[in-house]
This record gives structure tokens, sequence and C-alpha cells, in this order.
């Protein structure tokens, strides 16, 4: 389905403020916090609210979890972000670093075969589907939290309620 047709979107409230939801009906196509960077760039201007879609239901019951403490798994919900070839690779990517684990831009850029850690970034800071596709869990080469599209203190949220530690080594193995 085209990106920019048949687009729905819902408002649920999280820790972290009310967040948008889409979906093409099937799967999420997007997630964004309040002032995110890039904030629905996805959505097409026909996007229409749909508060009963039974996905949306899905979703929000899955972020409750995740932000009571539990670690729902993205494979539970239909995702379909949409973006360039090279950024669905690093979103898939992405997908294969652990809750509570974080790894840095240069560890994926190395994983993906990618020259640059500044493409990553890019690519990473243009995750429509936030928290759920861990964008949140890319770190500075030393560990340091850098850009995040939701803001640092939204990423610093997330990484502690994960209880993050430096492990790049360990995520990096993972992917």
């Amino acid at each position: 389905m085209n990106g920019r047709q048949g687009q729905m979107t819902h408002r649920v409230p999280s820790p972290l403020g009310e967040v948008l939801l889409a979906s093409d009906g099937v799967a999420l196509t997007g997630l964004w916090l309040p002032g995110q960077r890039h904030f629905a760039v996805t959505l097409g201007p026909n996007a229409t609210p749909a508060p009963n879609l039974p996905l949306f239901a899905r979703v929000e019951a899955w972020l409750r979890r995740y932000f009571a403490g539990e670690r729902p798994s993205p494979s539970e919900l239909p995702l379909a972000p949409q973006g360039t070839t090279f950024r669905q690779a690093v979103w898939r990517r992405l997908l294969k670093v652990p809750y509570g684990a974080t790894v840095s831009y240069g560890s994926l850029a190395h994983a993906l075969g990618c020259a640059s850690a500044r493409a990553i970034g890019g690519a990473v800071g243009r995750n429509p589907i936030a928290i759920i596709i861990p964008c949140h869990r890319v770190v500075g080469v030393s560990g340091q939290l850098t850009g995040y599209a939701g803001g640092l203190p939204a990423k610093r949220f997330l990484l502690a309620l994960e209880g993050a530690a430096d492990s790049d080594a360990s995520a990096a193995r993972m992917l």
C-alpha cells in the first residue's frame, strides 16, 4: 500500500507525552513522540483518525507493558516502516539490539558494511517507529548519548527504563 494513502492515526498517552501512531490498516507505519524531529513525515495529508483500529489497541497494550518494565518483543506487532532500502536495512539491525543494551553508530555501520557512521545516524534519526524499533539504544562510540529525534531527555528516560549500561560489545556481537 502506498505510504501516503489510506493512512490511519491514533494518539495514545505515554510517560513521554502523547504519541502519534500511524497504520496502513494492516501494520504499524509510524510511532512518533511529541516534538520529534521528522514527526509524521510518512503521513499523507489525508490520514484519518481511527481510534477503534484493532492494531492500535495492540500497540497501546504493547506500550503499556513496555513502560511497566516488561520486555515485549517488537515481533509481536506487524511493523511496516517506510523508507529507502538503506534505511530499512538499518531499522532491521536496530531490531536486533537487545533490550537494555546499547550499540554505537560505528558498530552498526560495521555490521552493515557501511563506511559511514554518519549515514547510519541519518537513518537512525529518521526511524518512523520510535521505541518499538529501538533507535534510542544507539549511542556514540564512547557510550555518550548523542542525538535522538525525540530529544535527549526521552532517550535518557528510555535507556534508564531498560536499565541500559554501556554494552556496545555484547550488542555488536548480536548484530
